[in-house]
């Protein structure tokens, strides 16, 4: 009798935090499209059930069997659901069917689309599915991201402030709804700090503004939830990944180093300024010396700075538009996978790298005229959906995906 009484005090005692878990799944649902984010762990403090996995980023993994590069998404949720099931990792019902596969998206969530918030949700979705399934489904951070925390919206489009304005309305009214509850803790003002108005900001999207504002700063509860989740750089069997790229004194500076900097940065750390190092045209986020197809490729530089990363021979990198899809350089040391898929950049057909075990490369396109375009590169006798990616001496062989 004893025991019964004290499991039903035990059960009394966490319920206004198994209340605070349901507006947060409310919250969730209403502001991502729809989605229910699969649970993380089954373990954890029932006080509260929704709180995030305690946060360890890993910067480096040994090969998988098949591994997955995906570029720049800019807020088009529809290209960005195109691009992965033209690489197998989502079914027609938009959940994981990508098995033990590794895939890497490489920055570049935010701005220029309508639909970030819905992708960062999506992408945390995939995540989740993916771990439970036996793969991996890695996030990084891009330039834009950078920007964003810092408060730089030179390019959100007016629906995208939208989206964060409709974020705001839900995730204040879930603070509400928790303020109501003895035994919580008062949610904090979103808004704290943030000026009413903005000298020369359009009223039509000054709450936007703010929104996002709150949402992206440090420490922001989308920031929190999403960014801080983020590496910067990213060492996967022998390829190295970085938005986009990487110098000696950045490998010097180390790897993991930055990946914890900048996550503590984004959450609420170490103030309001991103490290020196995501700043300025040789930023790991900014740089473009083995990207720019208008400028030859530094191949001196980049052989030296792969050098200094044990067991890497190859730089994966997005933030540059390729517009004639997906290439290599410096003998395949430097990819470039950034094809400008969003319709707000570009609008370029999804295409993807995929690595096999035997760290091969191939393209996996939904360009239909890929084929004839490059006809006179492609070995006709190939069979369909093989091949290595070597548009550097001639070749460019690739999957069709229609």
């Amino acid at each position: 009798m004893e025991n019964k009484e004290e499991n039903q005090k035990a059960l009394c005692k966490h319920i206004p935090y198994l209340l605070s878990s349901f507006v947060d799944t409310f919250v969730d649902f209403s502001v991502s499209g729809g989605l229910f984010l699969p649970s993380q762990n089954p373990s954890l403090d029932p006080r509260n059930p929704n709180q995030e996995t305690p946060l360890s980023l890993q910067t480096r993994y040994p090969a998988p069997d098949r591994l997955i590069a995906i570029g720049d998404l800019h807020g088009d949720l529809e290209k960005s659901k195109q691009a992965l099931r033209l690489a197998g990792l989502i079914d027609g019902s938009d959940k994981w069917a990508g098995g033990s596969a590794t895939a890497v998206q490489v920055g570049d969530v935010l701005d220029r689309g309508d639909d970030e918030i819905q992708i960062l949700y999506f992408l945390e979705k995939l995540k989740r599915e993916a771990m439970k399934n036996g793969g991996n489904f890695i996030t990084m951070n891009g330039n834009h991201e950078i920007m964003n925390i810092e408060g730089d919206f030179r390019y959100v489009t007016k629906s995208g402030l939208k989206e964060f304005e409709d974020w705001a309305y839900w995730y204040c009214l879930g603070n509400e709804m928790k303020s109501l509850c003895v035994g919580l803790e008062k949610p904090k003002d979103i808004y704290d700090g943030i000026p009413l108005n903005f000298r020369g900001v359009d009223s039509e999207v000054l709450q936007g503004i703010r929104a996002r504002i709150a949402a992206l700063r440090p420490n922001g509860p989308i920031a929190n939830k999403f960014l801080s989740k983020n590496v910067t750089v990213l060492v996967v069997g022998d390829s190295i990944f970085v938005h986009g790229g990487l110098l000696a004194q950045h490998v010097e500076y180390g790897l993991e180093r930055i990946n914890e900097e900048v996550r503590d940065w984004i959450s609420g750390l170490m103030g309001k300024a991103a490290p020196r190092y995501c700043r300025g045209r040789n930023a790991v986020v900014w740089l473009r010396k083995y990207s720019d197809v208008e400028k030859k490729c530094d191949c001196s530089m980049l052989e030296h700075v792969l050098a200094t990363v044990p067991g890497v021979k190859r730089m994966i990198m997005g933030h540059t538009i390729q517009e004639d899809g997906i290439n290599v350089a410096c003998n395949n040391r430097a990819v470039r996978i950034d094809v400008g898929m969003s319709k707000g950049c570009g609008d370029g057909l999804p295409e993807v790298l995929e690595i096999n075990q035997n760290s091969d490369l191939r393209v996996l396109t939904s360009n239909p005229l890929y084929q004839s375009k490059h006809k006179s590169y492609l070995d006709a006798d190939r069979k369909e959906g093989l091949g290595l990616l070597i548009t550097e001496s001639g070749s460019k062989q690739v999957e069709v995906k229609a």
